[in-house]
């Protein structure tokens, strides 16, 4: 069973200080002293036990302490299901009605492999690429969306010491090349549709030799013939053969060192090509053992583990490996097959597997919030009463620490709870800030959600929310494995001796890389005697959690020179019903932000209706009443959050276009792509000013 499942409910009952200043350091001008778990007064928690200092150390101790237990699931994927419907669209200033085609899934139940069944598969993993003639610290690229070989295959890789480099799958071709060449990898793991993708990097990036690609979805054989007829030096081979090659052909394990280079990450970077991370073993351990002292008490066995973002990026990566250590079995889903109104003859991946754990990105969960109230709005008007009263009061209850909770929980929120699965206890989100109104909600409704921070310069390692002092508040208590501290950032009037100490959050510790590979302008400006400077800005509570409060890169100074953060503002307007996605614009010539909005269709929809505007979806979002409407939404929730007159949004763009990273609106991790944003409506920005 999962490890004490008690103290689980949207509340604080540990006491503070939630933080402690390390002993024996004195205040530097300009800086604060650095702080600590309280539990590592004595020192951070690098690793755990002595015996797993390595990923593949991690692989082994779960075989030895969970033998044939579940360690991960998968679906096959059995059919995909295209549906037509007919939308209209203006072409050329006219309205024409096109067809669009839509893709539903159908997919199978979870099989699973035990802990002691992936060990042997990492095992025939690394023992297949030595059969190919790969070597200890030779360079693997997984280039491919989430999956159980994706995990496989690094892990395959590091059990004879070869060092994998991640690129996530939407990183484009001059990204892709920029990492293969820098990192000369010898060997590129991939999914089959991205094989015409290499057609032009491996042009250049000639050390590739070997290409393996995943066996989830079917291979077209024209791509392959087409791959070895312009680069004839490649060897092509699926996963399931690397997998037979090397149960036929055994090489000993070559295990690392934790000092050796485990991955280089890439990171993209603002401006020029993709930043290199290099992740030493030891980084990973410390990562783990870093939040472990924070989670782990009330993780372990028993417990289930959605697992679905991108892989190539630090924090799933670090969680992945943290369940294994954990005893938690994961359940590998997609991001487009995680609700059930995406699947044909099934369910969702989150319905199927039931987690018990959950980790997302803010905009994954104001999805699920607004689908509870999209719900809650159709039910019958005492249903509606009962349901809101019963939230008020069990706020109320867990405030005054009166009985109670449980029968809410069992009686009102149980059906809202079937949704994510039924069984959900604790929710994580990271990658950008959230709604205040929206963690409350969900917390209240279905799980407590913790806050993490960090960055893949410290192998998202930063603080993490403690279930036993929860808050909406903060970003949570320090991790185990890394000490922080602020400096001063005079420019914004944050210092480190204002009323509550402020400034740029720096970050040291194992988990904390050394500097960016390959790369030493970028490693000068970020990196300063073995700390990370974040560029986000930060302050110590009095009960000592951190705040993250403004961003360097994200502060804009409008016309009437005072600062604007863009992240907190998009943090505030997610809230409003109908945002389903959005980008706050600041132009430096003007004295107010603009909003970019993706709506929520049925919420639009209803509102036009009520506001008597009609035609399409994709009409009415260019409708002037609907914007005014939508921006007076906008302007009664920046008010009631206490936003000052210069946060408050002068004027909004309204989209039917959905951000993916497929149309460079959004990254892989969901994060916003300003750049790319702001070069597609930038027409649209200029109207909205212009009427402004």
């Amino acid at each position: 069973m999962a490890k004490k499942q008690h103290c689980l409910q949207p509340r604080t009952t540990h006491r503070p200080p939630f933080s402690i200043q390390v002993p024996g350091i004195e205040k530097k001008e300009g800086e604060g002293i650095p702080r600590r778990h309280p539990k590592c007064v004595d020192g951070v928690k690098s690793y755990l036990e002595e015996d797993c200092r390595t990923t593949y150390e991690i692989v082994m101790r779960g075989a030895r302490k969970f033998g044939d237990l579940h360690c991960m699931g998968s679906r096959e994927l059995v059919q995909i299901h295209e549906e037509t419907t007919m939308i209209k669209k203006m072409v050329d200033g006219q309205e024409v009605e096109i067809p669009k085609i839509w893709s539903y899934f159908e997919k199978s139940g979870y099989t699973y492999l035990s802990f002691n069944e992936y060990a042997q598969l990492m095992h025939d993993i690394g023992s297949g690429l030595r059969a190919l003639g790969l070597e200890k610290g030779d360079r693997v690229q997984i280039f491919a969306a989430t999956s159980g070989k994706w995990l496989a295959m690094a892990h395959g890789a590091n059990s004879q010491s070869m060092t994998i480099v991640t690129a996530y799958d939407t990183l484009g071709q001059e990204g892709l090349t920029h990492s293969l060449k820098q990192t000369h990898a010898k060997a590129i793991f991939l999914d089959p549709h991205l094989l015409p993708q290499l057609m032009n990097p491996l042009d250049t990036a000639t050390d590739v030799h070997y290409i393996i690609y995943n066996t989830e979805a079917p291979v077209k054989s024209e791509h392959i013939d087409k791959l070895k007829d312009k680069h004839p030096r490649l060897t092509i081979i699926s996963f399931d053969d690397l997998v037979k090659l090397g149960q036929e052909k055994k090489h000993d394990p070559v295990p690392p060192s934790p000092e050796d280079l485990m991955g280089i990450m890439y990171t993209s970077g603002s401006t020029g090509p993709p930043k290199g991370v290099p992740l030493l073993h030891k980084a990973v351990i410390a990562a783990v053992s870093g939040v472990t002292v924070v989670i782990g008490p009330y993780i372990g066995p028993g417990d289930y583990l959605i697992t679905y973002l991108p892989l190539a990026h630090i924090l799933e990566f670090v969680f992945e490996n943290a369940c294994i250590f954990w005893g938690g079995t994961m359940g590998y889903g997609n991001p487009k097959t995680l609700a059930d109104r995406s699947m044909r003859n099934c369910k969702g991946d989150i319905a199927e597997f039931r987690p018990t754990i959950m980790v997302g990105v803010p905009a994954v969960f104001e999805t699920i919030k607004k689908g509870i109230i999209d719900k809650v709005s159709q039910a019958p008007a005492i249903s509606q009463k009962l349901f809101w009263a019963a939230l008020n009061a069990k706020q109320f209850l867990l405030n005054t620490g009166l009985p109670g909770v449980g029968i809410l929980d069992n009686v009102i929120f149980k059906k809202v709870r079937e949704a994510t699965g039924g069984r959900l206890r604790i929710m994580m989100y990271g990658g950008g800030p959230i709604a205040k109104e929206t963690q409350r909600f969900l917390s209240m409704i279905i799980a407590p959600m913790l806050c993490g921070y960090g960055l893949t310069e410290t192998a998202a390692m930063g603080t993490l929310t403690d279930p036993c002092e929860w808050t909406t508040e903060t970003n949570g208590t320090i991790v185990g494995s890394v000490e922080i501290k602020l400096v001063d950032y005079p420019e914004a009037g944050y210092f480190t001796n204002n009323e509550l100490e402020q400034g740029e959050i720096w970050i040291t510790g194992d988990s904390v890389v050394a500097g960016y590979y390959e790369n030493d302008k970028e490693t000068a400006e970020a990196f300063k005697d073995g700390w990370f400077m974040t560029g986000d800005i930060g302050e110590w509570t009095k009960e000592g959690h951190l705040r993250i409060i403004d961003r360097k890169k994200n502060l804009v100074k409008t016309q009437n020179g005072e600062y604007i953060a863009l992240e907190k503002l998009e943090s505030i307007y997610r809230s409003v019903t109908v945002v389903q996605n959005i980008c706050v614009y600041a132009d430096q010539t003007k004295t107010k932000p603009i909003a970019i909005i993706v709506p929520v269709e049925g919420v639009l929809k209803k509102l036009a209706s009520e506001l008597k505007v009609e035609g399409e979806y994709s009409d009415i979002v260019h409708n002037p009443k609907l914007r005014t409407a939508v921006l007076k939404q906008m302007h009664e929730v920046g008010r009631k959050a206490g936003l000052a007159g210069i946060e408050l949004i002068e004027g909004v763009v309204l989209s039917s276009e959905e951000w993916t990273p497929e149309n460079n609106m959004v990254t892989s991790a969901q994060k916003l792509n300003r750049r790319g944003l702001l070069e597609r409506y930038k027409t649209e920005i200029d109207e909205v000013y212009a009427a402004a």
